[in-house]
């Protein structure tokens, strides 16, 4: 019999806290929301590798950023060549694969076959239909992906939750329906006036819109639009009769800031609105009941996930978990906490516990931020309040813990932690020496050179 065919929605900047699914106020996702009602979601993922390239290394690799050997978004070379990637272990049982919108990067390296869509804009170039210019490319490659004797995975990178929001009518007014023009407005001053990204903002952003409410209500509405197109993808399967034979797979690489920690419309920053994401799946053949975990789990972990669903075997060693025994009633190994990178305009690490969140910056930040923050995260969930100087000694002991697992993840890598070995070229320059000079070197013009940014992942 053939085997079971995977539809993977690896949705790039989907932050877990604005999506219906998971409780959000604003029905931004009720197609995904239907659709997993007897489907698998856990409550509780993150992504602890911000942003981009690490994020989708470890979800399809099933391996940590030590293993893969990527933190950064301009990652040099390719990942580790003693890791397989999922498509890899999926040719060697069999499958066809292709990728649509990732380029054969770093963070997605070996699918059979690489597809790209238009999945940017601009304020110019009009409203950006980008899960329409992804679908143009899904459609018939799952129709001839499905017509073969080979079961298949076709993965898909959506760009709508990352920015520019632009979502296209009626979806751009679904959220909104203020003045985002209003002159008394002063919410958006401290966006334009940071310079690293001000002329970024201005090439998407409506000319001489004065309200952030607006801007984070067009992230919602992006959510929406992707919601109704990826429906789409989701009947073709019914109607190709497929359905019951595929895993459904959501997972992001990383959350999205918005205007949170004053980091602006990006994901950057290690605060939980980064790295909280999706993960989420459907098998008719196989599960049966909508079910619900509240377990900590990580990006790490979507792989031996799939591949046990899938009744794949394999003799690889995965850092990350897999969680199929919660679904027949068993237990996993608990891992509540986590190590924490991120190497896109900042390079920091930290620990996280599910009471505290602790990081450190490797070199001066560009938003002028201290370099040690320490929240607690029970009594301040948006980690509003840094208590490193009133509590060092927590400090001191999650730096204990972070220093612990770096020394053990060298020793079973025989690598230098790539947080540190990135050092110089994360950013294709010296280490920053202060907070002024990160300020005034970093700097995106508008949304072609934020794209090529993205591509700069292997060089």
């Amino acid at each position: 019999m053939k085997k079971p065919n995977i539809l993977f929605f690896g949705i790039d900047s989907l932050r877990r806290d604005r999506m219906s699914l998971h409780g959000y106020h604003r029905l931004t996702t009720p197609h995904i929301d239907n659709y997993l009602k007897d489907g698998v979601v856990f409550e509780n993922c993150f992504s602890p590798n911000i942003p981009t390239t690490p994020g989708y290394a470890s979800m399809l690799t099933g391996m940590d950023s030590f293993s893969t050997n990527i933190v950064a978004l301009r990652h040099q070379g390719q990942m580790a060549d003693d890791i397989k990637s999922l498509p890899e272990i999926l040719k060697e049982n069999g499958y066809n694969t292709t990728c649509i919108g990732f380029g054969g990067n770093a963070g997605g390296r070996g699918f059979d076959k690489y597809l790209e869509f238009e999945g940017w804009g601009s304020w110019e170039e009009g409203r950006s239909h980008k899960a329409e210019n992804l679908n143009a490319q899904a459609m018939p490659e799952l129709e001839q992906l499905a017509a073969q004797d080979k079961p298949f995975m076709l993965f898909m990178r959506h760009m709508d939750p990352h920015s520019p929001y632009l979502a296209p009518a009626p979806f751009e007014r679904m959220f909104y329906t203020g003045n985002e023009f209003d002159p008394e407005n002063k919410s958006l001053e401290a966006v334009y006036n940071f310079k690293p990204f001000c002329d970024y903002f201005k090439s998407w952003f409506p000319p001489n819109c004065t309200d952030v409410d607006y801007i984070n209500a067009q992230y919602d509405s992006a959510i929406a639009y992707m919601d109704s197109c990826i429906q789409v993808l989701l009947q073709k399967l019914e109607d190709m009769g497929i359905a019951d034979d595929t895993l459904v797979v959501f997972a992001s690489d990383h959350g999205e800031t918005l205007n949170d920690h004053e980091c602006y419309f990006d994901h950057h920053g290690l605060y939980d609105c980064t790295l909280t994401v999706p993960f989420a799946f459907k098998f008719k053949r196989r599960l049966t009941g909508g079910q619900r975990f509240a377990d900590i789990c990580t990006l790490k972990d979507v792989t031996p996930t799939i591949l046990k669903l899938m009744g794949i075997e394999t003799d690889i060693n995965f850092n990350g978990r897999d969680l199929t025994p919660l679904l027949s009633g068993g237990t996993i190994t608990p891992e509540t906490e986590h190590y924490i990178t991120e190497a896109t305009w900042q390079r920091k690490h930290g620990w996280r516990t599910p009471r505290y969140k602790y990081f450190t910056a490797l070199e001066p930040d560009f938003h002028y931020k201290p370099k040690v923050e320490l929240y607690d995260l029970q009594e301040d969930p948006g980690e509003h309040v840094n208590i490193a100087k009133e509590r060092p000694e927590i400090v001191a002991k999650l730096d204990a813990k972070m220093q612990a697992h770096i020394a053990a993840r060298e020793k079973a890598t025989g690598r230098k932690a790539p947080i540190y070995a990135c050092e110089g070229t994360w950013f294709n320059t010296e280490p920053f020496k202060s907070s002024e000079e990160a300020y005034n070197h970093q700097y995106i013009g508008d949304p072609h050179a934020a794209k090529k940014l993205q591509n700069k992942e292997t060089e």
